[in-house]
């Protein structure tokens, strides 16, 4: 037998795996886990491979599928792995988790010496844990920096350090960094620091420590941040200098980019020692911000990323990177690209507060353009959060709540993605946040940093709302950091920091490595060993995997191709699989594979195959059976596998050959089943003589039987069970059944209560168990109650008799009549039954008969006619057959018009190849029409589709040409209808380029722009700069199908610019530039000369230049110099010259000529004359000063150049100690700042060493300074305790200054103390004194000094509100306060109980708010009474605390409830308790929450919600809680149906729509209408509609019959009567018609305002009625009646009349008529093949108009030979079979005008089709 996998169960799966756990020694550890199977697997729980068994300390509870292991006072003993291991015969399948005991952390005993030391924490072998990790740092350059970290486990780990992901030796020099370990003498564990003696700027990184040992490994990470000081020079003078951006000595990398676009610099710097790098923009230092991002990727590259770039952000970048060794700079030039089309405003950035708004606003350079808002790279939809307005061209942006993740960059954008950027500041408790997300690699790490305002507070570090490890997180002052070292995916998730009600989320993706799945097992053999057991071996996999593996066994038995897996081990080896795995017998095939963390091996199959069966148990046993005579008996059991079995009957086995039998022939019949596991034998029909018998079932180990009981069944009915609802038709055969539980049991049948009498029209039969009541043809008459009665028991049918409804077999479809008028028209209906009544509608009014509507009736067809149709009798007809409709609409049209639709010309617009459908309605179907296009006649063509359908005639072109244009005509009789037809090309688009491109070239490349469209034959035009260009050799335009191309062959710079490829309808934009060729000097080849001449003399600086055209500018010292006649500048050929005739010593300096990519420096010197002192300014006489006073001597040397040497009384002048020495050009200045006596003395100015050099000298003198003495004494002061204290003394001189002193110690002004000067007054002022500022003060000025004492008087703090005695009850709050007579500082006053001090208690808090002191108790007990006090220094007040028990009550109670069925009832109580609990019971029964029954208990209150009442529920609610007890009545209605709302009085305007509304309690309900006490019925005109529990009556097109009293009833309920009135609809015209004059053609509009609104006119034109279609048109909006005449033809001058009712209106149309004039001629000369057909046209200006056609004269009639046609203003003649004796002269007359055609015949092939076509 095959068996599926759905037999044989599923083998065990985890939902949830056990977690590792940690605890301290003497702790309880639990392992807990689900898992899941079927059957339900055995669970046990294995250590070091031996399964455990519960014991005191050791339990394994078990919760459904929830398993666990509970260990009681675990011990170091304890830990290690615990494998939870799940099996049953569909498979097994483990799990495991680790158990670390961990000592105490408790201060250990000093050993003594004959003792062992205490073990470490985790005695008990297990793998390492952090006791305390390293912790993060933030420190300036040169500090000292240690990280440490403490480690538990047995055996001791091994620890090592790593930065960045590298070991320490890779990254630095062992002198940089020293390594200390530690034991167990520091500490429990081992421990390793990290010393690093001296921070350097790339030292910043994340330092992981990893400790391993045999069990496992772990972890620890910190982050190290090295800034560099504020202040300047380093104290290493072995250290490099700051680096400083020099200039650069050849031109930067250019670098472009658009706005709104990110810029990225990537620098990479080798070195050793590793490089410090700094980012520099236009010479300043870069720090990082929200547009700026520095960091270092993967490959070791300094990143510097501008975000959103903006034209600010244009200029120089300098990376800078240096070390010990020196420093280097690489540069590159920012330029940003400004679009075409920008922001009028920009936006600005903004700051808010959090949990305020932030508004951003900007605005576009027109209202029309869309924009879109994004935060960063997310796209921002309106919402409450992100409210975003437009008002005409501003765009604004309000960002609601802001949070701390709010603060960002924000961008507005409009097409073409042009950007305006702000930045969001956020303002709150976090200063930085976190970035978005955060992507990082499996095994690196992960570091997240916030800044806070405040420093020392403590965030919380959550993922996915669960708190992190403390070990990971770290703060030092402002900062707060998270390491997290070697992520896994596990560690994904969003982490959340928070402070407070502040918060900040990044969301941490970890992006996996790829591995490869190990490899599989080999040499896997098969043994057949003993019976029903199989051996299977094999070897691990080579090489081994890296990761911890383990093999998964699979079995699939033959002939099936389901595997399933049997189960999982650890270790390769052999493995014994026995039958009792096996869900059935078979023949069994096995594959092993191997599975890891990286994935799962291919799969090696077992050679052979084994027959393996199960051992079968008894899951569900035989149980004895019991039924009725005659029913069938159904014995089953349930074995634990799939396995064949034998039945037994009274000891005689039963075939099972087939799945049915008997026991012997004529006995009793059996069947036999069986499904997977389970056995089933039913015994069919057993009688009286079975009752005892034995049923038994054998199979391989399991016997069991059971016993056969029979009982005389009481008579019941089979069916039906519930009484039957039956309806029938008349005439109709009907059966009525009923069956009984015995046969031929007697029964009786009744009609609404009296027994039925047999006859020919009811019949009765008993058939067996089954009696009938046959009615052969039923009549309505039998409708009614049935019942069918035996010995108390009756089955009850309910029979309606109706009526068979009609039906109408034709029409079944909706049919649309034309006709014309007093044409006769007939609609015809057939129904189902010749006697079926019919009634006919027109318009929703009933028709009667009469001469101008005729109903007839032919057996089943009914028929309505119309013998002369008129107008006025179209509209919609209504065929009414019981509940069915046919609809009919027919349309009466006058004669005089063939065509209904279109009314005038159309005019279609269309693009080539697209569908266009021409339609034309006629009045008649049977009408035929003639289509042409310019005048001549269409061929139908696969181009050219004619098709027709009842009236509409259409002309299709299924692909529309250009040629295709033109005047198409539906001619019919005189009338056409016209269009004209327009194609054009489809718009032309460019494919590529989408965006707008930049190309770069140098001159004389060759340079394309290639621009391709979606159509090849599109013409385009280029332009540059705005103006369409010319081709020519330096320009070449090229095609080459949908390509277009410009070419510049050798580009010049002057021919770059903007290029624009104008397709017509898009355009494509290039932005061209051109450089020329790089500019060098060949000549010097040397970059630099050293040159020297004398002065004065001649000087020319020479060189050479290629090209020869090539431009040079030349410099000075760093400025560019023009020519003059001082300096002369030459250029011929390629030489450049600088020459200046005649050279003055300043002319000496740096000279550049300087090429566009090329320079070269000339360093001129000139020989200079010796110097001279000149005049000097002032005379060298005597100075004499004051002291303080400055001195400035000053001379003039004839050379600005030369040095001078300074002298004081022959020592030489030293800069420093007030000596300045200052050079202005020749001018020589010594300045004294403040002289002092030591200043005195002769200086002199020396020019040169030489002896003799020329020199002179100037005489200063210094006068003594008068002495400073104080002139008034201090006055000692006596103040209060907050007041103010004021010294005072005078000193001379006025400008002397004083030194203040406060006991000794000189006075440092501030807040509190304030020093003042008022002329030779000086005053020292103290603020708020306070008892501790008394002491001496002292002023001293000079020699001289003063003192005087302060003294502080000490203010009383007594009390002038005191305590008041307070009781409560136990559990409240107590609140003790007094009041004071002034603010005193903290600690004036403390609190006392019973005269001690109050004990420290959480619930006791003590506050103070300016005079007021209180003393809080938060949920008194009652060992808080007693007697409490509040003292100061000079008073105290008590009061005493009295404290009652808690008493439980009720503060409200249960009231009682009555609800109506279906609702729901509100039980809810107060207690005077919280946290009470109790239960809620109904008549005494306990409720249980559920979907019916909500139990609500919240602080005191406890309610009670049921909802879905029934009848049922009626009774007693109580609520219980300790001896409490509170009962209420819940009593249940049942719900009657009632009018919630009726209707309403209702007056309407006759033809108007009334609408009676009423409103029910239920849905489900029928409603009656009345009017005027009689029942309503629907019909056309009256409607009845329900709308859930709404019920309406509508009334259309009301009459003054309509009104009267209206009521509606359900049930006994009953609403009204309400009053409906129709007022009769009165018309007046508001507004006259005007009398029109009008030139024929032209248009004519008539305008009449009446009074009402829905009122139906007419119209009539000189006495005809006016309908709407070709040339008039109708219409109505409102109270106003249009009319509008087009076209208007003399013939249409008379009267126009608008009728409404009894209001009309009447003015005068006057048409002033235009002579007729030929506005199309026809050729003058036109040839014609013989046999041919010729056709002349002419156009004249109005339609209507005569024209008249002559040959030579003589007019042309109509007939076979020549047919004169006319549409519209068009008029042709059309020449039928064209003769030789048919050429002349053709005329053509129009009014006044005529025109003459000379038609020529020639002789040719004659078309075998005449009339098939027409010359030209």
């Amino acid at each position: 037998m095959k068996a599926g996998s759905g037999d044989q169960g599923s083998p065990p799966c985890f939902l949830r795996f056990p977690r590792p756990v940690r605890v301290v020694s003497g702790a309880e550890a639990e392992l807990k886990c689900v898992v899941l199977g079927e059957p339900p697997p055995t669970v046990v729980w294995e250590k070091g491979g031996q399964q455990l068994a519960a014991s005191e300390r050791l339990s394994f509870p078990v919760d459904g599928a929830e398993h666990g292991l509970l260990l009681s006072g675990a011990l170091p003993t304890d830990a290690g792995v615990y494998v939870c291991r799940a099996r049953n015969p569909a498979g097994e399948a483990y799990a495991a988790a680790a158990v670390t005991v961990l000592e105490p952390l408790a201060p250990e005993p000093e050993p003594q010496p004959a003792e062992r030391p205490l073990p470490p924490p985790g005695a008990g072998e297990g793998a390492p844990v952090f006791l305390a990790g390293p912790r993060s740092q933030w420190v300036l350059r040169g500090e000292q920096v240690v990280l440490t970290c403490q480690v538990g486990g047995l055996p001791a780990p091994a620890l090592y350090w790593e930065k960045d992901g590298m070991a320490l030796d890779e990254v630095w020099d062992s002198g940089h960094f020293v390594l200390e370990p530690g034991g167990a003498e520091g500490g429990p564990g081992v421990s390793l620091a990290l010393r690093i003696l001296a921070a350097r700027l790339p030292d910043s990184g994340v330092y992981v420590c990893h400790a391993r040992n045999a069990h496992g490994h772990a972890q620890a990470g910190a982050l190290l941040q090295v800034h560099q000081p504020p202040e300047s020079p380093p104290e290493d003078p072995d250290e490099a200098p700051k680096p400083v951006v020099e200039p650069l000595k050849c031109a930067p990398k250019t670098f472009w980019v658009n706005e709104g676009k990110h810029a990225k610099f990537r620098c990479y710097v080798m070195g050793k020692p590793e490089p410090e790098i700094e980012w520099h923009w236009e010479g300043r230092p870069l720090l990082s911000d929200r547009r700026r991002l520095m960091y270092r990727d993967r490959d070791g590259g300094f990143v510097l990323k501008v975000l959103y770039c903006q034209a600010k952000d244009r200029g120089l970048y300098v990376c800078a990177a240096r070390n010990s060794a020196g420093q280097t700079l690489s540069a590159v030039q920012l330029h940003v690209k400004e679009p075409r089309l920008r922001f009028t405003r920009p936006l600005q950035d903004v700051e808010g507060r959090e949990h305020g708004i932030a508004v951003l606003e900007c605005k576009v350079p027109n209202s029309r353009i869309p924009t879109a808002w994004f935060r960063e790279d997310q796209r921002l939809l309106p919402c409450r959060k992100y409210e975003q307005i437009e008002e005409g061209a501003v765009r604004r942006l309000i960002i609601h709540r802001l949070k701390a993740d709010d603060d960002g960059v924000y961008l507005c954008e409009m097409r073409g993605r042009v950007r305006t950027v702000a930045n969001v500041t956020v303002k709150g408790p976090i200063l930085k946040r976190l970035p978005r997300k955060l992507d990082v690699l499996e095994g690196e790490n992960a570091v997240l940093l916030v800044e806070t305002q405040e420093a020392g507070v403590q965030g919380r570090w959550s993922r996915d709302g669960e708190d992190l490890p403390t070990i990971c997180q770290s703060s030092s002052g402002h900062m707060h950091a998270l390491v997290l070292p070697g992520v896994t995916r596990e560690d994904a998730g969003e982490v959340t920091f928070s402070l407070g009600n502040s918060r900040t989320t990044t969301l941490l993706r970890v992006k996996c490595v790829k591995h490869s799945p190990p490899g599989p097992p080999v040499l896997a053999e098969m043994f057949k060993g003993h019976k029903n057991t199989v051996l299977l071996t094999w070897k691990p996999p080579e090489p081994a995997p890296e990761t911890p593996f383990i093999y998964r066994l699979e079995r699939q038995e033959v002939g099936s191709e389901d595997w399933i897996q049997c189960f999982s081990i650890e270790k390769a080896g052999a493995v014994e699989v026995p039958g009792d795995c096996v869900p059935s017998e078979g023949d069994y095939r096995f594959r092993v594979c191997t599975v890891s963390e990286h994935g799962r091996s291919p799969h090696v199959v077992f050679h052979g195959s084994a027959h393996l069966v199960p051992t079968a148990r008894l899951v569900a046993g035989l149980e004895d059976v019991q039924v009725y005579d005659g029913e069938d008996a159904v014995f089953s059991l349930d074995l634990s596998t799939i396995i064949q079995g034998t039945w037994f009957l009274n000891g005689e086995e039963l075939e099972s050959n087939e799945p049915e039998g008997q026991v012997e022939p004529g006995a009793l019949r059996y069947r036999i089943e069986q499904k997977g596991p389970q056995h089933r034998l039913l015994l069919q029909a057993v009688r009286h003589q079975h009752s005892g018998a034995l049923v038994g079932f054998s199979c391989p180990g399991v016997q069991d039987s059971a016993a056969l009981t029979i009982q005389e069944s009481p008579v019941h009915i089979l069916s039906p069970q519930d009484k039957e609802s039956l309806t029938f038709t008349t005439s109709e055969r009907v059966v009525l059944t009923c069956e009984l539980s015995r046969v031929d049991f007697p029964a009786r049948w009744y009609k609404d209560g009296q027994e039925v009498e047999e006859g020919e029209s009811l019949v009765v039969k008993i058939d067996g168990r089954k009696h009938r009541l046959i009615l052969p043809a039923a009549e309505v008459r039998d409708s009614g109650e049935f019942e069918c009665r035996t010995e108390g028991v009756s089955a009850f049918f309910s029979v309606t008799v109706r009526d068979p409804p009609v039906h109408i077999l034709d029409p079944q479809e909706h049919v649309f009549v034309h006709a014309i008028t007093s044409e006769c028209v007939m609609l015809a209906c057939e129904v189902d039954r010749e006697d079926a009544p019919v009634r006919w509608y027109k318009d929703g009014q009933e028709v009667e008969e009469s001469d101008f509507v005729v109903l007839e009736k032919e057996g089943p067809h009914h028929r309505l006619v119309l013998p002369a149709a008129q107008p006025p009798d179209g509209g919609e007809f209504q065929c009414v057959a019981g509940d069915e409709r046919a609809y009919f609409t027919v349309t009466i049209t006058d004669v005089s018009s063939w065509i209904v639709y279109p009314s005038g010309k159309v005019y279609v617009a269309a693009v080539r190849l697209e569908r266009v459908v021409l339609t034309c309605e006629l009045c008649r179907p049977w009408a035929e029409v003639r289509w042409t296009k310019d005048g001549e006649e269409v061929v139908e063509s696969p181009a050219l589709l004619l098709q027709k359908e009842d009236t509409v005639r259409r002309l299709v072109l299924p692909a529309v040409q250009l040629e295709d244009s033109g005047e198409y005509l539906c001619e019919i009789d005189d009338e056409s209808a016209s269009f004209t037809v327009t194609v054009t090309e489809p718009p032309v688009r460019i494919i590529y380029p989408r965006d707008e491109v930049t190309l770069i070239a140098v001159s004389l490349e060759c340079v394309v722009l290639m621009c391709e469209l979606s159509r090849e034959d599109a013409p385009v035009r280029w332009y540059k700069d705005g103006l369409e260009v010319e081709e020519s050799e330096a320009l070449v335009l090229e095609s080459d199908g949908p390509r277009r191309r410009l070419v510049l062959p050798a580009a010049q710079p002057e021919q770059g610019g903007e290029f624009v490829c104008d397709a017509g309808d898009d355009s494509a934009f290039f932005t061209v530039t051109i450089t020329a060729p790089p500019e060098r000097i060949v000549h010097p080849a040397a970059r630099s000369l050293d040159l020297q001449f004398r002065a004065p003399g001649r000087v020319e600086l020479r060189c050479e230049v290629a090209p020869a055209g090539s431009q040079v500018r030349w410099y000075k010292d760093g400025l560019e110099v023009e020519a003059s006649d001082t300096l002369q500048l030459g250029a011929e050929g390629p030489a450049r010259t600088l020459t200046l005739p005649h050279a003055q010593p300043e002319d000496a300096g740096e000279y550049v000529c300087e090429t566009r990519d090329e320079a070269v420096t000339f360093n001129v010197s000139l020989a200079e004359p010796p110097v001279q002192f000149l005049a000097p300014e002032a005379a060298p006489a005597p100075l004499c000063v004051a002291p303080g006073e400055p001195v400035m001597l000053s001379c003039e040397l004839s050379r600005a150049s030369a040095l001078v040497f300074w002298t004081h009384d022959g020592k030489p002048v030293q800069e420093g100690e007030g000596l300045e020495l200052h050079a202005e050009g020749p001018r020589r200045i010594l300045c004294i700042r403040a002289a002092d006596l030591a200043h005195a003395g002769l200086y002199t100015c020396q020019s040169g060493t030489a002896p003799g050099a020329p020199s002179l000298s100037f005489t200063v003198q210094v006068a003594e300074p008068p002495l400073a003495k104080l002139v008034s004494e201090l006055t000692p002061l006596t103040v209060h305790e907050g007041d103010d204290a004021t010294f005072r003394c005078e000193v001379s001189p006025p400008d002397a200054e004083v030194t203040w002193l406060r006991n000794g110690a000189v006075v440092t002004p501030g807040p509190q103390l304030e020093v003042a000067q008022n002329g030779s007054s000086r005053t020292l002022t103290v603020r708020r004194c306070q008892l501790e500022d008394a002491g001496t003060v002292t002023a001293r000025a000079g020699g001289t000094a003063t003192s005087a004492r302060l003294h502080v008087r000490e203010t009383e703090l007594l009390f002038l509100r005191r305590l008041q005695d307070v009781r409560a009850e136990e559990g409240q709050d107590v609140c003790l306060e007094v009041e004071t007579g002034r603010v005193g500082a903290a600690g004036a006053v403390r609190w006392v109980r019973g005269g001690e001090p109050l004990p420290h208690d959480s619930r006791v808090s003590m506050a103070q708010d300016g005079h007021v002191y209180r003393l809080f108790i938060h949920g008194v007990v009652l060992a808080d009474q007693g007697t409490y006090g509040c003292e100061s220094h000079h008073d105290r007040t008590l009061a005493r605390l009295s404290v009652r028990p808690r008493q439980l009550r009720v503060l409200r109670p249960l009231e009682d409830v009555t609800v109506t069925e279906g609702g729901s009832a509100t039980f809810q109580l107060e207690l005077s308790q919280e946290g009470v609990t109790g239960e809620w019971a109904r008549g005494g029964v306990r409720l249980q929450p559920g979907p019916k029954c909500h139990m609500h208990a919240e602080s005191h209150s406890h309610r009670l919600v049921l909802s879905g009442l029934g009848l049922a529920d009626s009774g007693c609610i109580t609520f219980t809680a300790d001896s409490l007890r509170c009962a209420a009545r819940l009593t249940v209605r049942e719900a009657p149906v009632t009018i919630v709302r009726g209707p309403q009085d209702l007056e309407v305007t006759e033809g108007d729509t009334a609408t009676l509304e009423c409103e029910l309690s239920q849905a489900l309900a029928d409603v009656t209408w009345e009017k005027d006490g009689r029942p309503l019925t629907p019909s056309p005109r009256l409607r009845l509609q329900a709308l859930g529990t709404r019920r309406l009556l509508q009334l259309r097109r009301c009459g003054p019959l309509d009104a009267g009293t209206y009521s509606c009833a359900v049930g006994t309920a009953r609403a009204g009567p309400v009053r409906l009135a129709v007022r009769e609809r009165k018309v007046s015209v508001l507004s006259e018609l005007r009398a029109v004059r009008a030139r024929e053609g032209d248009g004519a509009t008539f305008e009449c305002t009446v009074s009402e609104v829905e009122t139906t006119g007419s119209w009539e034109l000189g006495g005809r009625p006016l309908r709407p279609g070709g040339r008039v048109r109708i219409r109505q909006e409102g109270r106003k009646h249009v009319l509008v005449l087009s076209e208007l033809r003399p013939e249409d001058t008379g009267e126009v009349r608008f009728q409404a009712g009894p209001a009309q209106s009447v003015a005068q149309l006057e048409v002033e008529a235009l002579p007729l004039q030929m506005c199309r001629r026809p050729p003058r000369e036109k040839t014609v093949l013989v046999g041919r057909r010729a056709v002349l046209e002419v156009t004249v200006s109005r339609s209507g108009g005569h024209v008249c056609w002559l040959r030579e004269g003589v007019e042309l009639c109509p007939g076979d030979k020549y047919e004169l046609r006319s549409h519209g203003p068009t008029h042709s003649l059309v020449i039928h079979d064209v003769r030789p004796e048919d050429q002349g002269t053709y005329c053509c007359q129009a009014g006044q005008d005529s025109a003459h055609t000379r038609l020529l015949v020639e002789a040719g092939a004659r078309d075998p089709t005449p009339g098939a076509g027409t010359s030209q």
